[in-house]
């Protein structure tokens, strides 16, 4: 039931990976907006069963560009720690 989401998240992040800059924003929009579309429509449960879980490859490529570029990170992190943060605080996952 989140497979199908949870694959074009992935399919979107291999294209955030080939991301030059922040200022290429459309790609990184797409890929924001799926993150906070999962967020939204997961149930508390499955965002707890997937916290401990392990990242894939292509999520491990997106985290590994996010930190290596400071631009790029500031923008998605802007775009979606509010729609995230407010998820988490309502499941409990966060104080």
């Amino acid at each position: 039931m989140m497979l199908r989401p949870l694959r074009y998240l992935v399919v979107s992040s291999v294209f955030l990976a080939g991301v030059a800059s922040a200022q290429d924003t459309p790609i990184l929009d797409m890929v924001a907006n799926k993150v906070i579309e999962k967020y939204e429509n997961a149930t508390c449960e499955q965002l707890w069963e997937q916290k401990g879980q392990p990242k894939s490859p292509e999520q491990q490529a997106v985290i590994q560009k996010l930190q290596s570029d400071p631009e790029m990170r500031t923008v998605f992190i802007d775009k979606i720690a509010a729609p995230i943060a407010n998820k988490m605080f309502s499941c409990g996952m966060i104080p």
